[in-house]
C-alpha cells in the first residue's frame, strides 16, 4: 500500500504523472467535465491544525470526483481517547483514503504503520507535498521556459521550502534558498538532492539578493508557523532582511512572478504592493491546490494502489 508523506515517496516519473493528471483534470473542469473517478469512495480529513485551502480543496475535489469527504477534527480524539494502534485501524477500515494535517510528522508516520488505507500528508512540520504539487503546477503554467527557470525562496527553510526543493531538484529546475545559516536546510539534504539530480540544482546562501538574482519565481512564507508562536519576535528579527519587497523583486528577472503558499502576513515576509502586483500569482497558486491534489488523489487510488 502506497502513502504520500513527502515527495521522497514518489519517483520522478510518478511526480510527472501526478502533474500530468492534474493538468488534464483542470482542463476538464474548465470544459465543464467532472468525471466521477472515485465514485462511492470515502475520504477522511483528519486535521489537528486549522485550515482553509487544504480542507476546502480536498472536500471540493472529492465531491467533483464523485466521492464523499468527512471532516474529522479534535472531537474524534486522535491521540487522546484511545491508543493509535486502536484508533487508526478502526478509522481507516471505514475509509478509502485518509488525509492528515498534523503538528508532528512522526505522528503521521506512526499512523501509516497501522493504516488500512492510503494516507496523504496534508501538512506536517517537516513536509507539505500537496503545496509543492500546486506550486509546480503554477510554475509550469506560467514559466516562459521551465527547464531554464529558477525558483528563489526567501526565509526559513521550512516544510514548504523543503518540499519545493525536492520537486524542483527532481524536475531539473534551479532552486535557491536565501536564509540565515540557522534557518537553512541541513547540508546533507542539499547534497543528497544534488547527488540524485547529478547537478547542483539546489543551492542555499545567506545573501537574499544573491538568492533572488535572475529568478523567474520569487517565493516566501510566513516567518512564524503554527506552533512557533513563542519564537515570533526572534524570527521576525532574524528574517527581517529577507522580506520580499519591490527592491528585492528588482534583483530577479524583469518578468519575475511572486509566489506564496498563504496565509500571508503583509508587511512581514512580503509587502502589500508585491502581493497585489501584476507579478503575483498567489490566487492561481491557491486554486491549483484543488487541481494538483485531485491529480494526486486519482493517481494514488487508481494507479498506485489499484
Amino acid at each position: 500500500m502506497r502513502h504520500v508523506l513527502s515527495l521522497f515517496d514518489l519517483s520522478t516519473t510518478e511526480i510527472q504523472r501526478v502533474l500530468e493528471l492534474s493538468k488534464e483534470l483542470k482542463q476538464g473542469v474548465r470544459k465543464g467535465e467532472r468525471p466521477t473517478l472515485i465514485e462511492n469512495h470515502n475520504v477522511g480529513l483528519l486535521f489537528e491544525k486549522p485550515s482553509l485551502r487544504t480542507r476546502v480543496s480536498f472536500e471540493t475535489l472529492t465531491t467533483q470526483l464523485g466521492g464523499n469527504s468527512l471532516f474529522l477534527g479534535q472531537d474524534v480524539g486522535w491521540g487522546e481517547r484511545e491508543p493509535v494502534q486502536d484508533f487508526i485501524p478502526i478509522l481507516t477500515s471505514y475509509l478509502d483514503l485518509l488525509v492528515i494535517r498534523a503538528k508532528s510528522h512522526d505522528a503521521v508516520e506512526e499512523a501509516c504503520e497501522y493504516s488500512r488505507c492510503p494516507i496523504i500528508n496534508g501538512l506536517t512540520d517537516v513536509s507539505h507535498p500537496c503545496q509543492a504539487f500546486a506550486d509546480m503546477l503554477t510554475i509550469e503554467e506560467h514559466s516562459t521556459d521551465v527547464q531554464n527557470s529558477k525558483v528563489a525562496f526567501l526565509g526559513d527553510g521550512n516544510n514548504v521550502a523543503f518540499s519545493l526543493a525536492i520537486i524542483c531538484s527532481r524536475l531539473g529546475i534551479e532552486f535557491a534558498l536565501g536564509a540565515p545559516e540557522k534557518y537553512q536546510f541541513a547540508p546533507e539534504f542539499v547534497r543528497d538532492l544534488n547527488d540524485a539530480a547529478g547537478a547542483e540544482i539546489v543551492k542555499q546562501m545567506a545573501d537574499p539578493v544573491a538568492a533572488a538574482q535572475d529568478a523567474e519565481f520569487v517565493y516566501t512564507d510566513v516567518r512564524t508557523s503554527m506552533g512557533q508562536e513563542a519564537e515570533s519576535k526572534q524570527r521576525l528579527a532574524d528574517l527581517a532582511d529577507y522580506q520580499v519587497n519591490p527592491a528585492l523583486m528588482e534583483k530577479a528577472r524583469s518578468d519575475a512572478k511572486f509566489l506564496h503558499c498563504l496565509p500571508a502576513r503583509r508587511g512581514e515576509e512580503v509587502t502589500t504592493d508585491v502581493i497585489e502586483s501584476g507579478s503575483s500569482l498567489i490566487i492561481d497558486e491557491a486554486e491549483n491546490r484543488l487541481h494538483a491534489q485531485k491529480g494526486l488523489v486519482v493517481w494514488l487510488l487508481k494507479e498506485a494502489n489499484a
